[in-house]
């Protein structure tokens, strides 16, 4: 068991919790009262403590700002129906923040601060968990490298932060989806498994393209055909195939290794579907569709949780679904909703309680 960090911690002297209304929080929004913060700097990490959320003074030449040295995570807290907080699955976030890290060149950050810093932070903030259905406190832990210096080469100094954001869902109404094929989101060999900051900046250019023709988001496809689907630009994405949950294979590197993407697939398995990971060629979902064997399209995603997709568009043809229809994305919902709230045992021992 991790021994307890001494995080030095300064406290604000008014709360905004005060000030907000739980009726209307869009993701991303607020912020609560304190933040983590912690310094590498000669081969070490120093300087860690929860002090009260504020701006960062940075110089213009700071290195992240030039060449993208930028990763991060999305993590999620909840209070069961008893009113405890607890943390979903942050060990594999924090195992999956190091494997970005390793691939940007930046250094490790220790189980101790990333850990044992967020639990800490959201104790001192768990106020702020609202006590709503379908909401929570996002956990935004994110690093930067921070030399004062414009080179291309990796930073000597990083900045480590975890910022909380009280949250309600990400999607509130079933997705229109695009497949792109013009535009790639990763290769292989690419940072397309790396939760890097320029992975989502990258993005945008095809995501607003797809909006002007009233779409939602889009799915991406491989970069030389243009034919294997990738995922939606903010979560993984799942197909129930007849008998079937399928979803992208992680083998080439270009895809997310999502958490709740895991734990779809896990719950999935116990429900008698089927799984598979593995390519899966658009053609191939157009077959199924005209067969009617294509019966459900969603997302899983941190912020996204289980969000429904109700039409998925490739080239001229339309994919149309009935969501009130659905028996698996429900499911996998209810059952994920029901674990985090603690109506249902968490027998996978997903959830890590804040004390």
């Amino acid at each position: 068991m991790l021994a307890t960090m001494d995080i030095a911690t300064t406290l604000v002297e008014r709360s905004k919790l005060q000030d907000l209304n739980f009726q209307d929080i869009p993701f991303g929004k607020y912020f609560s009262d304190h933040m983590l913060e912690a310094d590498y700097e000669n081969g070490e990490w120093k300087s860690v403590e929860i002090k009260p959320y504020q701006p960062l003074l940075l110089s213009p030449s700071i290195a992240a700002l030039h060449y993208g040295q930028a990763i991060f995570e999305g993590v999620k807290a909840y209070r069961d129906v008893n009113g405890e907080a607890f943390i979903f699955r942050p060990q594999d976030n924090f195992r999956r923040f190091n494997v970005s890290a390793d691939r940007m060149q930046m250094p490790h950050v220790p189980e101790e601060i990333f850990m044992e810093g967020m639990k800490q932070l959201v104790a001192l903030d768990h106020k702020w968990i609202p006590e709503k259905a379908d909401h929570s406190l996002y956990i935004r832990p994110f690093m930067f490298s921070s030399d004062e210096l414009i080179g291309v080469r990796p930073s000597e100094k990083y900045k480590f932060l975890i910022l909380l954001s009280p949250t309600g869902p990400y999607y509130n109404a079933p997705m229109r989806i695009y497949v792109e094929e013009q535009y790639v989101r990763a290769v292989p060999g690419g940072i397309g498994y790396a939760k890097a900051a320029g992975n989502y900046g990258s993005s945008m250019y095809a995501t607003a393209l797809a909006k002007k023709k009233g779409y939602d988001q889009v799915l991406w496809t491989d970069a030389f055909e243009h034919k294997y689907v990738q995922e939606i630009g903010t979560m993984n994405v799942f197909f129930i195939i007849g008998d079937k949950a399928v979803t992208p294979g992680l083998e080439l590197g270009t895809i997310l290794d999502g958490v709740t993407r895991n734990s779809a697939l896990t719950i999935l398995a116990d429900m008698g579907y089927k799984v598979e990971e593995r390519r899966v060629h658009i053609d191939e979902l157009m077959e199924a569709y005209k067969n009617g064997e294509l019966k459900e399209v969603f997302g899983t995603g941190t912020a996204a949780t289980i969000s429904y997709i109700k039409e998925l568009r490739y080239k001229d043809f339309t994919m149309n679904f009935d969501c009130d229809s659905w028996k698996a994305a429900p499911n996998v919902k209810k059952t994920l909703n029901g674990i985090r709230e603690g109506r249902i045992p968490d027998k996978y021992g997903w959830m890590v309680k804040v004390h």
